[in-house]
């Protein structure tokens, strides 16, 4: 079996991290190898690698895994509802008619 190098994944997103893994030949993984697999973890929302084992650097075998720690980004706005608000009319208001409107 032929060995690799542990890539840098502290500071990337989740997704970001097991690609560069996996083009390194290390399965990158959580540290609780017998709970949830990390995808489920990190599902939905955005998750930083914030620590790692074995760290950058290190020679190791192809296939070996790679445990992050990782935490959630908090949500700058996300992808949200963003459809535009308009205020209710009053109720003292009549409704506008646009046919109404079109003709004066």
């Amino acid at each position: 079996m032929t060995d690799t190098h542990v890539p840098r994944l502290v500071g990337l997103t989740v997704p970001q991290a097991r690609k560069t893994g996996h083009d390194a030949g290390v399965v990158v993984t959580s540290r609780d190898v017998d709970g949830p697999p990390l995808g489920a973890l990190t599902w939905p929302g955005t998750w930083i690698v914030t620590a790692q084992h074995p760290t950058a650097g290190e020679r190791v075998p192809r296939g070996t895994p790679v445990a992050v720690d990782f935490e959630e980004r908090p949500d700058a706005g996300g992808a949200g509802d963003r459809e535009p608000r308009h205020p209710l009319p009053r109720r003292d208001e009549p409704e506008a008619d646009p046919l109404r409107d079109r003709a004066e």
